[in-house]
């Protein structure tokens, strides 16, 4: 019965959810909206209600983010600014932002991947070994868990502290800082002292800002299906925009995500026979070769990949559903050397966790990780001392 009523109430979130941000705005409709509200003196708290419903039609870029904080009330509704960001970065942009000039004709198109590869493998995997300062922010929804009776307590809702109703809104959960490095272009895997606090449980992704950019542009090349898509505006400049399509039998992206709960009764994700429904829990992490698409975009005058866009195809069965990122380069002072290096990192993942303590939890968890990194320098690879 516990389970029959977690998942009606379920349903009816998402029901709700969905009735609330069927329609989708425009950028420009946003502000209007905003305005809307600045006029008639909503508080911060009820503008961020608002704007938790919205779902956007195009990407709100960082430009026109800026924009909308002149119509903001307080920082409540300016991180749902921030999370709108975050949930529309692989989405394209307002068509003000995508120029109607004719596209390269094939010698073109050919001549400038070939300048692009000759800048990722000459330039860019050459580049120095280095150390950031890398600060990522976490949002995530479904904070609160559906959970059914463990037997340990009665099925009461009210008196049960495990049961909770879901949240279908993402919230600001908290950042960390810590110094990463990166060689060849290739970021290296935090120490353990610099792992972020919630890199366990199904949170988060092993590893660096997402796959190889040397790696994907050969798998691109190599799955045959490196196309153009048009022209668009990035910071000003115009931007040439390639989509590509990786089969998984050519693919060399692994998704890679720990941990997910093992159990062995009710809601188990695994079978561990020796494992007990109320203690005995183990951990197992989600690995996976997958296919993937994406889009490349690219300085036509200098072949410089300024973003890259990857979206893991997984399957409806997989642990882990969701794994799209969006990496932005620019142009970093190190030393005397000026580098097109990460600037920036959003994440979006989609995981089922299937509860952190309880075997028959029933949750879909929506994460945004947004990444920031400053002060590039060249990596102390002195010994220690005594060493």
């Amino acid at each position: 019965m516990m389970k029959y009523l977690a998942l009606i109430s379920i349903l009816l979130v998402s029901l709700l959810s969905a009735s609330a941000s069927s329609k989708k705005l425009t950028v420009d409709q946003l502000k209007e909206k905003l305005i809307s509200l600045q006029q008639a003196k909503k508080t911060d708290a009820e503008v961020a209600t608002q704007l938790k419903t919205v779902e956007l039609s195009e990407q709100l870029t960082h430009s026109a983010a800026l924009t909308l904080n002149s119509y903001l009330p307080g920082p409540d509704s300016a991180v749902e600014i921030e999370i709108l960001q975050g949930r529309t970065a692989l989405l394209p942009p307002p068509s003000s932002d995508l120029p109607q000039d004719a596209a390269p004709d094939l010698a073109a198109q050919k001549a400038l991947l070939a300048k692009t590869v000759d800048y990722v493998m000459k330039i860019y995997m050459q580049s120095p070994h280095l150390e950031t300062s890398k600060t990522t922010y976490r949002f995530q929804d479904g904070l609160e868990y559906i959970r059914t009776n463990s037997g340990v307590m009665n099925g009461s809702g009210d008196n049960n502290p495990s049961w909770h109703k879901p949240d279908p809104f993402m919230h600001f959960l908290g950042s960390h800082t810590g110094t990463v490095e990166s060689d060849k272009g290739i970021e290296k895997p935090p120490s353990v002292k610099n792992k972020a606090p919630w890199s366990q449980n199904g949170q988060t992704s092993e590893g660096g800002p997402g796959p190889v950019l040397s790696m994907i542009l050969q798998d691109a090349a190599a799955g045959g299906k490196l196309q153009w898509l048009h022209w668009e505006m990035l910071d000003g400049k115009k931007t040439a925009v390639f989509s590509f399509a990786v089969d998984r039998k050519k693919s060399h992206y692994t998704v890679d995500y720990c941990c997910f709960p093992v159990r062995s009764q009710t809601g188990a994700l695994y079978y561990v026979p020796e494992a007990n429904m109320q203690t005995g829990v183990d951990w197992k992490a989600f690995k996976a070769n997958v296919g993937y698409h994406g889009r490349f975009f690219i300085d036509p005058e200098s072949g410089t990949v300024v973003r890259l866009i990857t979206q893991a195809e997984l399957k409806p069965t997989d642990a882990v559903h969701q794994e799209d990122m969006r990496i932005d380069y620019g142009a970093t002072t190190v030393g005397t050397d000026t580098l097109m290096l990460p600037v920036s990192t959003f994440t979006l993942t989609e995981v089922v966790p299937n509860g952190d303590d309880s075997g028959a939890t029933y949750s879909i968890r929506h994460t945004l990780y947004r990444a920031s990194y400053q002060d590039y320098h060249p990596a102390d690879t002195r010994p220690a001392a005594g060493k």
